[in-house]
C-alpha cells in the first residue's frame, strides 16, 4: 500500500531539487499534531523522534525508512523503483511551460488551440481559465513542478473519449528529451465560480522498461490485483485484473475488498489523496484528517489477514503541506512490514532504495528482480 507523498524527512540531496528543509509526516505532527495509534504500533513512531507519535515498546511490525536511489521526486520514480527501475537522468522538467515544437503539432493533429501553457495548481487555472476554455473549446494545457503534461477540459465541452485522444496525441509527441514521466488527462464539470475536478481522471505513462517485478511476477503465473492508479503508472503491465478509485476511502474500500475476492497474488494499491488533495494545496488539516482516516481503517484490515498475508506500507516521495512550496520533497518514506504471523519489532533501519521492497515481493514469489536487496529473510 502506497499512501502517496507520506515523505518522512529530506534527504541529504534535498537542495539540489530545489526543495526546502522538508518532513511530510514530522511536520504535520509539529504543527498540527496527529493521532495514530495503529500505526504506531506497528512502528511508525520508531522510526525517529516525532512528538506525540510513541515509539512502540514491541512494535508489531518491522519497521524501517527508504531512500530513492534514482534522481528525481516523482510518482512514476518512486513507484519505478520499486519494482526495480532505476533512473539515469530525471524526467523532464517545464517549469516555464511547453515550447512551441511541442504545442504545434498537438493543436494540428487535434484540430484545438491550446490555452494556459505554465506551470500551476490544477484547480487554480481551471478557475483561472475554465471560463476561456468554455467559450474557446480550447483545452487548458499547464505543468507542475513534476514531469508531467496535464491537459483539463470540461466534459460538456470536450468529451472524455476525445479528452483521452488528446492526451493519446500528446504521448506520442512528447519522446526523446520531452519525454516527461506522464501525460495526464484532468477532466472537470460545473460552472464558472463552481468548476471541479471528476473522478475520470486518466494518465498516460512512459512504457517501463522490460524485467520488472510485475513482468517477473507475470512469468511466474502471479495474479497482481491493482488498486486506483497504479494501472496507469505501469500501462497495466503484469496487472490481471485492477480497479480505479474514487478518493482514499474508495481505495481503501476495493483493497479490502480484494482481500476477499483474491486468493492469492499481490495487491498493489495507491491512495493518492495525501498528495493530490492534500500535500499540492499546502492544506495541513486535510492531510492529518487523511492519515488518521487511515489509521481508523487499519485494523479492520489487518484482522482480515491471514498467517500468509504479508502487507507492506510505503510512499513514493514528500510533499510537505507546511511548507511554502506545493511541490512534492525529496524526501525518506517510512517502510512498515506486517504479517499476523510473526512479532514483528524488526528494525530495517535505513534502506538504500525502494527497490527493496520490490525484491522482498519477488524473493516471496520465489523470482528476482535486478535492483535491491530483499530483506524477506528478516521478516519470515
Amino acid at each position: 500500500m502506497v499512501l502517496d507523498s507520506v515523505g518522512i524527512g529530506s534527504m541529504p540531496d534535498y537542495a539540489a531539487y530545489g526543495d526546502e528543509p522538508s518532513d511530510t509526516l514530522g511536520n504535520i505532527v509539529r504543527r498540527r499534531g496527529l493521532a495514530v495509534p495503529n500505526l504506531c504500533a506497528m512502528g511508525l513512531g520508531n522510526l525517529k523522534p516525532m512528538p506525540g507519535l510513541p515509539a512502540a515498546e514491541h512494535p508489531s511490525a518491522a519497521f524501517g525508512r527508504c531512500a530513492l536511489a534514482s534522481p528525481g521526486k516523482d510518482t512514476t520514480t518512486g513507484h519505478w523503483e520499486m519494482v526495480g527501475i532505476h533512473l539515469e537522468k530525471p524526467f523532464p522538467l517545464f517549469p516555464d511551460g511547453f515550447p512551441r515544437a511541442i504545442l504545434d503539432p498537438l493543436e494540428a493533429r487535434t484540430g484545438r488551440s491550446t490555452i494556459g501553457n505554465k506551470a500551476a495548481s490544477g484547480t487554480e487555472i481551471i478557475k483561472e481559465l475554465g471560463q476561456e476554455h468554455m467559450r474557446t473549446g480550447s483545452p487548458i494545457v499547464y505543468t507542475s513542478a513534476d514531469s508531467v503534461f496535464q491537459v483539463a477540459a470540461h466534459e460538456e465541452v470536450i468529451p472524455l473519449w476525445e479528452l483521452y485522444k488528446i492526451c493519446e496525441t500528446a504521448r506520442e509527441i512528447l519522446r526523446g528529451p520531452d519525454e516527461v514521466g506522464r501525460v495526464i488527462a484532468r477532466p472537470f464539470l460545473g460552472e464558472p465560480g463552481s468548476f471541479r475536478r471528476t473522478e475520470n481522471r486518466r494518465d498516460f505513462a512512459v512504457p517501463p522498461p522490460k524485467g520488472m517485478l510485475l513482468d517477473q511476477l507475470d512469468r511466474a503465473g502471479v495474479f497482481v490485483y491493482s488498486v486506483g492508479k497504479i494501472f496507469d503508472v505501469f500501462l497495466g503491465r503484469g496487472i490481471r485484473d485492477h480497479v480505479k478509485s474514487k478518493n482514499n476511502a474508495d481505495g481503501m474500500s476495493k483493497t479490502a475488498a480484494a482481500l476477499e475476492e483474491v486468493p492469492e497474488g499481490l495487491i498493489f494499491t495507491n491512495l493518492v489523496d495525501f498528495d493530490q488533495n492534500f500535500g499540492h494545496r499546502n492544506d495541513v488539516e486535510g492531510y492529518a484528517n487523511a492519515l488518521e482516516e487511515f489509521d481508523r481503517w487499519l485494523p479492520d484490515f489487518t484482522r482480515r489477514l491471514t498467517t500468509n498475508d504479508l502487507l507492506i506500507i510505503t510512499a513514493d516521495h514528500g510533499c510537505d503541506p507546511t511548507t511554502a512550496s506545493t511541490d512534492h520533497s525529496r524526501e525518506y518514506v517510512p517502510l512498515l512490514a506486517f504479517s499476523p504471523s510473526k512479532t514483528g519489532g524488526v528494525d530495517l533501519g535505513t534502506r538504500s532504495t525502494l527497490s527493496d521492497i520490490g525484491q522482498t515481493v519477488a524473493a516471496n514469489f520465489s523470482t528476482t528482480i535486478s535492483k535491491g536487496t530483499s530483506f524477506f529473510n528478516q521478516i519470515v
